[in-house]
């Protein structure tokens, strides 16, 4: 197998993922299309010649047409069987296996061989999730891989990090691929080629979508209401008094469709109190902001919504499971929770008014514990604390925060 070379390395996952290299477990890479999972394969098996110059490696790419002959669970086991060298370990790579009808069957299979050491990636958790936890039960870890955070954009692109490139950032957001292209206009070209092929092979086609008129409209309204209460309730009554029928659960599996081709995430409410988790009521991100300014375009009145999305795609990408906190009539931004710490993140655009000082800083010190608490906005803030919370800019945020 060739690497491609100059391949800009993730260490952040190749850390996570590496660990559990030559354990009889399947290692699963799932994310959104195009954000760098089949790279991070390549990283691996460049990882593993370089301790093993004669290892054995067998790669299926799905997207590529030499493999397209592999469509079902017998197909994929007698490819790989047949390239399995006996007496030492098989390395073996499958790029979107989501495209293998019941590729669970043959990974089961391949998996009784503990000389078989299996990487995977797909881009639909519903399929991954679900078939995995079938059938092999405890015997895969996933990982989520995300576009670029921003300490990662700014080393793709070799730039420093300042104003001028957060905003490039914000702007285009994080895929991979830009690091070929100028960070200009033309730029938004290729995230649109990369968003309709998400939107029409992830959604369309996996889920046989009909109506692709009201997917598209739901996608813009998303992008609109970036950090909002989501009501499929109030938006099936909005499309009643356009003369358009569709009932609130048909808009929320649409809506769980693109939650499960990673086009967005879904975020819960936390009572703070009561100590449970909403049923309705959830609040959308997008995984990359470039797809999302594609969607709804880029404007000064969107900074407060996009500042809102980075910051939660930071929390997401230190590995912390994000909810939106509710302490009586208040809203907490975000609750982050990782290996049984917590942490609290409100986000403003901008505190130059004592009304917002309050009110962001004033939410926070109503919490009753003493796990961290942050304030994060655009701007410096004077002092830099108030009566202990941190306040950081979204800059030092997202270089500083871990």
């Amino acid at each position: 197998m060739n690497v491609p070379a100059n391949i800009i390395s993730r260490d952040h996952y190749l850390q996570q993922i590496l660990p559990f290299a030559r354990k009889n477990l399947i290692k699963v890479l799932s994310g959104q299309r195009r954000v760098g999972k089949s790279y991070l394969l390549f990283q691996l098996m460049q990882h593993i010649q370089q301790e093993e110059p004669s290892a054995s490696i067998i790669y299926i790419n799905k997207e590529d047409l030499r493999f397209d002959a592999i469509r079902n669970a017998n197909d994929l086991n007698e490819f790989v069987t047949a390239r399995l060298r006996e007496g030492q370990r098989n390395y073996i790579f499958i790029d979107e296996i989501q495209d293998i009808e019941d590729f669970e069957k043959a990974l089961r299979s391949l998996l009784l061989n503990p000389a078989n050491d299996l990487y995977i990636t797909g881009s639909n958790a519903t399929m991954l999730s679900g078939e995995l936890a079938t059938y092999l039960s405890g015997r895969y870890i996933e990982f989520t891989i995300y576009s670029l955070s921003y300490v990662e954009f700014l080393h793709f692109h070799g730039l420093p990090d300042d104003d001028v490139n957060f905003e490039l950032y914000l702007r285009y957001g994080g895929l991979p691929y830009l690091v070929n292209l100028p960070l200009a206009e033309h730029a938004f070209e290729y995230i649109k080629g990369v968003y309709s092929t998400i939107v029409y092979r992830d959604v369309v086609s996996r889920f046989n979508v009909r109506n692709t008129q009201f997917l598209e409209k739901l996608i813009q309204f998303l992008a609109d209401q970036i950090g909002s209460l989501f009501s499929a309730k109030r938006i099936s009554d909005f499309l009643k008094s356009q003369r358009v029928n569709l009932a609130p659960n048909q808009i929320q599996q649409y809506v769980s469709y693109l939650v499960s081709a990673f086009v967005i995430h879904e975020v819960g409410r936390y009572d703070l109190i009561g100590k449970r988790i909403f049923e309705i009521g959830h609040k959308y991100y997008f995984e990359n902001t470039g797809i999302r300014n594609v969607i709804s375009g880029y404007t000064a009145a969107d900074r407060g919504k996009l500042l809102e999305n980075v910051v939660y795609n930071h929390l997401a990408f230190c590995g912390y499971s994000v909810k939106v906190g509710v302490l009586q009539a208040l809203e907490i931004d975000f609750i982050g929770e990782r290996r049984g710490e917590k942490v609290y993140v409100q986000v403003a655009l901008n505190l130059h008014e004592p009304d917002t000082i309050t009110r962001e800083f004033g939410n926070l010190l109503k919490i009753e514990d003493n796990y961290p608490k942050y304030v994060v906005s655009t701007e410096p803030f004077s002092g830099n604390t108030y009566q202990g919370i941190i306040h950081l800019t979204v800059r030092e945020f997202l270089t500083g925060f871990h």
